[in-house]
């Protein structure tokens, strides 16, 4: 830390940045005011290398990525978010469902972590959604499934009369090794009313994590930005989120999701500036200081923003994914996957260090 903060004192003209540095060198918690003062600041460099510099206490030069695959196992949706293109009511003419066969058909040996979610479907009992995480456990022992958002789980709770603690105990049992923390969006209630009326609160979804962190079972945590959302409203979902994980320590990484609008109902909301995709991710790393990793997630900021985020905090890559559906049916430019060696590549360019990981962050690989 001390050489990246070497001389930061003269080089940086925002002094706010110069109150939160100190703090970050005497290990002090930031508050509400310096989150302001982050997303605040036209001082974008210095911005970065503090964010660096406290990545690179707490991971060095790793930065993390997955060999991993995205299955949404159908996108027919009983409820209709105006920011989702992904969601289909039944019968509608791009509205599918896969079978067993098709859903094992995506899994394979090589695959460290398999992510499954998928939409509401109206007909579909709870058990099928355990009998898809049992039969995709028993054909890929060595992955570590990631499922099911607290949105799922909150309405598997209603679909099958269980409480949502009682869910979480059947999803574990079924072979569900962590939660991938999406359905998040924004907690503030009137930009909910807005975006996502029918969908779970955002009140519920930090209470579906609690559960779960209490019955052993990690998570990620999402936030989506870059719509309707005020600073106060990022600020408010990102201390949020501190509090529970002060609470629980069940999270491992935060990933802010760019709202992508191009073939949604919001579809007039003119894009945010580069520099602000950059501040999120930054105040994230400075303002999470219980979270071990901030992600970029390269499908919605792109490949070379992502790249360049490296260097504003984030220490995990997200992975190759294979074959992404939910962000591309709005519109995403970026590809559907990536190999391992992109990965290796674009991590070594921007001057890290590569690590492949598992679901759980244990190390696999290291690239030198």
């Amino acid at each position: 830390m001390e050489n990246l903060l070497n001389n930061f004192d003269s080089l940086c003209f925002d002094k706010n940045l110069i109150s939160i540095k100190n703090k970050i060198v005497s290990s002090e918690r930031l508050n509400l005011s310096d989150a302001k003062n982050i997303m605040t600041t036209s001082d974008i460099n210095s911005l970065g290398v503090l964010a660096s510099a406290k990545k690179e206490e707490m991971h060095g030069k790793k930065v993390y990525f997955v060999v991993n695959r995205h299955i949404n196992p159908t996108n027919v949706c009983s409820i209709s978010c105006k920011f989702c293109a992904f969601g289909k009511p039944k019968g509608h003419k791009d509205a599918y469902e896969m079978s067993m066969d098709k859903i094992l058909s995506l899994v394979s040996n090589e695959l460290k972590e398999i992510h499954i979610v998928g939409g509401l479907h109206p007909d579909w009992e709870f058990e099928k959604y355990l009998e898809i995480i049992r039969e995709v456990s028993k054909n890929a022992p060595d992955a570590h499934i990631k499922a099911f958002t607290a949105v799922e789980i909150d309405w598997f709770s209603r679909i099958s009369g269980k409480k949502v603690s009682e869910v979480i105990s059947s999803l574990i049992d079924a072979g569900v090794d962590a939660l991938p923390g999406g359905g998040a969006e924004i907690f503030s209630p009137e930009v909910r009313k807005k975006i996502c009326t029918p969908k779970t609160t955002g009140d519920s979804w930090l209470e579906v994590h609690r559960e779960a962190h209490a019955q052993g079972l990690p998570s990620n945590a999402t936030m989506l930005y870059g719509h309707l959302e005020s600073i106060d409203d990022v600020i408010d979902h990102i201390n949020k989120l501190r509090i529970l994980q002060d609470d629980t320590n069940g999270f491992f990484a935060f990933i802010p999701v760019l709202f992508q609008p191009y073939n949604t109902r919001l579809k007039n909301i003119k894009p945010f500036p580069f520099s602000y995709d950059l501040k999120v991710h930054a105040l994230a790393r400075l303002y999470l200081d219980n979270f071990p990793y901030i992600k970029a997630y390269w499908i919605t900021l792109g490949e070379k923003a992502a790249q360049v985020a490296l260097h504003y905090g984030v220490s995990d890559a997200d992975g190759t994914i294979m074959s992404e559906k939910i962000i591309h049916d709005a519109g995403a430019k970026s590809e559907i996957g990536h190999t391992r060696n992109f990965f290796v590549k674009m991590i070594k360019d921007a001057g890290y260090l590569p690590v492949e990981r598992d679901a759980l962050y244990n190390e696999l690989n290291i690239y030198e």
